[in-house]
């Protein structure tokens, strides 16, 4: 969580969001090299529930003025889609798509993400 009294001005400034984002940004280049048969499935499953934990993130901050049990709302939606992100990198492992040193790295970072998000969520009450 972001230092008590710092000011976060848009979502891009906590920092659960700039780890989300990195790592999205690394799946999304690895999954360019999945096989093509993958592109459509696997692979866009993989890039789209990563970059949802971001995107509802994003949204779910745009609407804490208005609302915080709505932005807690977004964030459970994001800690579901780290969920997601880790059952697709358990099956990309497991069709040998990517290493274990990835799988063990993205896994240890959706670790991270998901925690980072529940205390997020904690400290909205």
């Amino acid at each position: 969580m972001e230092k008590r009294g710092s000011y976060v001005g848009r979502a891009r400034d906590l920092e659960v969001y700039k780890r989300a984002y990195a790592v999205s940004l690394e799946i999304h280049k690895a999954t360019l090299a999945f096989p093509k048969i993958e592109q459509y499935a696997l692979a866009d499953q993989l890039r789209r529930s990563s970059k949802a934990t971001c995107a509802n993130l994003a949204e779910g901050f745009a609407k804490q003025p208005h609302s915080k049990a709505e932005f807690a709302r977004f964030i459970s939606m994001a800690m579901g889609s780290c969920s997601e992100v880790e059952t697709w990198i358990s099956y990309a492992f497991d069709l040998e798509y990517i290493s274990k040193t990835k799988l063990d790295e993205w896994l240890r970072s959706y670790n991270q993400i998901c925690g980072m998000l529940v205390n997020l969520r904690g400290s909205l009450k």
